[in-house]
């Protein structure tokens, strides 16, 4: 298809990973953040560059794994916009994988898809392979045509009004991303919203992102389940403004039925009985029951009888792990700087120095830092943030994650610094050790 020169083209010139594109205007005139929806012919949010280089990493694990199958593979970037995602899965992924992608840019903007088909065509995938294709439309409408093995959603607002429409689209097998920036309803600063939205409410502590994501991932699981699907999760990202999940999803009624199995109570600051029914539950692992070392707080299973107008309670939500451990292992630091790091050339396009590069890169690192780290104990119950631990135990100071983690692993336990988004480390350690841990030195 070819497409019309809207107005403003050809704009300004941008980069973002290993990839060109133009714009209407320089993404650096309205900050890191999200722009106004409307200001311009294209929308684009540069604070979600880190969330597409990890589609990108995952993307290719997946196809590495042989999640999608051996054949084309069918991608839709649902609410394309400036078609960045599915332009930058085109031409970071090595020529073997693009090659096997036919991806689909869906957008309700004509003049949206027109400038992203003329970035296409004025910087077409290194390698030469690929197919990209406009579809102009309203998702809910267009988006069952095909059988997707890759579908990703990214709203302006809550994603709830497109997750059955992506989850009929999928293959029997095939990867749905969804991101949220309805993130204060999620996360319980806005519960009005968030009951009505997603029929949950969220303590609003230091882990309410962390219970955001999980609500979240509930709320995609029973969409799947309403289809006769299952969903297993693979990556669960809080950044800057924004959540974001990426799940495997099997069509299936036995997994659709077992829906309930991985839903529950997240509850703070738990009382002796809700601590056992945990453990016996295998939600916590065993630990001493003595009043004085119960843990910050523990998840409990669906079935577990809950006052819901008890603040110290979050949910429904996910209470398995969320994501997966290889495909998290696979999302390191030297490889998304294999795949999306821009080179120096001084014949640059833009003209970017060394120094430029030098700077995009230290983004795409930043944008997967801890995650291949924390892979091996993403399975694992405690989330703990450094600060918080402190102030429930009284000691003064926290702890860093990172000596934490090395006295854990010393004590024969798995642990791992977390990539959540503030200071905190993830363990399969019981909670009596964790605290005399960290009291360790006092």
């Amino acid at each position: 298809m070819g497409a019309n020169e809207p107005d403003g083209w050809p704009g300004v010139l941008h980069r973002e990973g290993r990839t060109l594109c133009r714009l209407p205007r320089d993404p650096r005139e309205s900050g890191p953040g999200p722009a106004t929806k409307g200001q311009g012919a294209v929308f684009h949010n540069p604070a979600v560059a880190g969330s597409r280089t990890r589609s990108v990493l995952l993307l290719q694990h997946c196809i590495e794994a042989g999640l999608l199958g051996e054949g084309t593979i069918y991608a839709l970037d649902g609410l394309s916009a400036s078609g960045l995602r599915a332009r930058r899965w085109l031409n970071e992924l090595p020529a073997e994988s693009a090659g096997r992608i036919s991806a689909t840019m869906g957008d309700m903007d004509p003049a949206a898809l027109d400038w992203a088909m003329l970035c296409h065509q004025d910087f077409p995938p290194e390698h030469g392979v690929g197919e990209l294709l406009p579809l102009l439309g309203d998702l809910r409408k267009s988006v069952l045509e095909h059988g997707r093995h890759w579908v990703d959603i990214d709203p302006y607002g809550s994603p709830l009004p497109f997750l059955d429409t992506a989850v009929q689209s999928l293959a029997r097998r095939g990867v749905l991303e969804v991101s949220a920036t309805d993130s204060a309803a999620l996360t319980g600063s806005s519960k009005s919203a968030l009951l009505r939205r997603y029929g949950a409410r969220v303590k609003t502590d230091g882990l309410a992102h962390d219970s955001g994501l999980r609500v979240l991932l509930a709320s995609l699981a029973r969409a799947a389940a309403r289809h006769e699907r299952s969903v297993t999760p693979l990556l669960s990202v809080w950044d800057s403004h924004h959540l974001r999940v990426s799940a495997l999803v099997r069509r299936g009624v036995e997994g659709a039925n077992q829906v309930e199995d991985s839903l529950g109570w997240r509850v703070a600051a738990p009382n002796e009985s809700e601590v056992d029914a945990s453990i016996s539950a295998g939600l916590h692992p065993e630990t001493s029951l003595d009043s004085e070392s119960l843990p910050m707080h523990c998840f409990l299973p669906l079935a577990h009888p809950i006052d819901r107008t008890d603040k110290r309670v979050s949910g429904p939500l996910w209470t398995g792990p969320l994501g997966d451990t290889d495909a998290m292992a696979s999302m390191s630091e030297d490889r998304a700087i294999e795949m999306c790091a821009p080179e120096y050339d001084e014949n640059d396009a833009l003209g970017w120095s060394e120094r430029d590069c030098e700077s995009e890169k230290r983004s795409i690192v930043r944008s997967v830092r801890h995650i291949s780290e924390e892979a091996a104990v993403i399975d694992a119950p405690h989330l703990i943030l450094v600060d918080g631990l402190a102030s429930w135990l009284n000691s003064g100071s926290p702890v860093s994650p990172n000596v934490m983690v090395e006295r854990l692993r010393k004590e024969g336990h798995r642990a791992a610094v977390s990539r959540y988004g503030k200071p905190a480390f993830r363990t399969d350690a019981p909670w009596d050790t964790i605290v005399s841990t960290a009291r360790t030195g006092e």
